[in-house]
């Protein structure tokens, strides 16, 4: 019996990812499921540059829009939700095509995560408390010490995830990664095809500015607003990531409108790097050199799929 196919489009920020994913699922009957954090959250769309439906081109899209921004959305609950998207894609005979730059949701789904210990709240009250009196910074500093690995994949001051991370470690003596190789992926028995789209750094650069521009231009700082009128707490997880914090800053005066512009280019650059060393650990990553709009692209993702279909992997039950 032939395994099912799951084609995932990742690699760093700016790449062109939606854009090759949106091509190979109109040319291969696909329906696409997003793998970004922050785009599960509801109200969060020009930060993360969702699709509008109309761009979308009637493919259907999951995953995106599916929790209340107040609401606690972990790398386990996207495990889940996209292992049962996966088997609903592929019971409708469609190929499911995963899209996105967040390295630990692709993980969480094709290697599994592991349960971990509890929550401890006594210990991350002292994580938190220092927090507050040195800064967050200083708790990030500490994570780069005992895994540097969940250090570079976590925002400096995404207090929560360093928090966890932290508490991981402190409670088993083992850094949080190095639990993932004692879990099992929730889709057993599915071909996982992942391939990468990268960039020169110059050219990056320059995609993360032209990108930046088009947020605030498109009312990145009157999504905030809104968000803020309707009682969503800066505490919320979204307004922690990318885009969401420098422009909340902003807002409360921390610097002016073109500072802020060039802060988030310059984290977006900084985020992109990060991405990029952790995607190359991923097992059978095929990388394609290219924005993935470029036909050029397409047409060797193209190829990757069709030599895929030549040599298909078996699976016996």
């Amino acid at each position: 019996m032939t395994t099912p196919l799951v084609v995932a489009i990742l690699g760093p920020t700016a790449t062109g990812k939606s854009a090759l994913a949106l091509a190979l699922a109109e040319q291969h009957g696909g329906e696409i499921i997003n793998c970004d954090s922050t785009a599960v959250y509801r109200g969060f769309d020009i930060g993360t540059d969702k699709l509008s439906v109309a761009e979308r081109r009637g493919i259907a899209h999951h995953l995106i829009d599916i929790v209340e921004p107040t609401e606690e959305y972990t790398a386990a609950h996207y495990a889940r939700d996209a292992a049962a998207a996966i088997g609903a894609i592929h019971a409708r005979g469609r190929l499911p095509i995963l899209a996105g730059g967040t390295g630990l949701y692709y993980r969480a789904l094709t290697r599994g995560l592991f349960p971990g210990p509890g929550r401890d709240a006594e210990l991350r009250g002292r994580l938190e408390a220092v927090a507050a009196r040195r800064g967050v910074e200083r708790l990030h500093r500490l994570l780069e010490r005992v895994d540097a690995d969940s250090a570079r994949r976590i925002q400096p001051r995404d207090l929560k995830r360093i928090v966890r991370a932290l508490e991981v470690f402190l409670l088993t003596g083992r850094p949080l990664t190095s639990h993932f190789a004692d879990t099992t992926s929730p889709i057993p028995g599915v071909d996982v095809l992942p391939i990468g789209v990268r960039l020169a750094a110059a050219e990056i650069s320059e995609r993360v500015t032209r990108r930046v521009d088009a947020q605030f231009a498109r009312g990145l700082l009157d999504e905030i607003r809104a968000l803020l009128a309707r009682g969503i707490p800066e505490t919320v997880r979204p307004f922690g990531g990318l885009v969401y914090r420098q422009a909340l800053e902003h807002l409360h005066g921390a610097r002016d409108e073109p500072a802020t512009r060039a802060l988030i280019a310059q984290e977006n650059r900084r985020y992109a790097r990060r991405q990029l060393i952790w995607f190359r650990k991923e097992p059978n990553l095929v990388w394609l050199d290219g924005p993935g709009e470029a036909a050029s692209t397409i047409a060797a993702a193209n190829r990757v799929l069709h030599q895929r279909a030549l040599h298909p992997r078996e699976i016996h039950r």
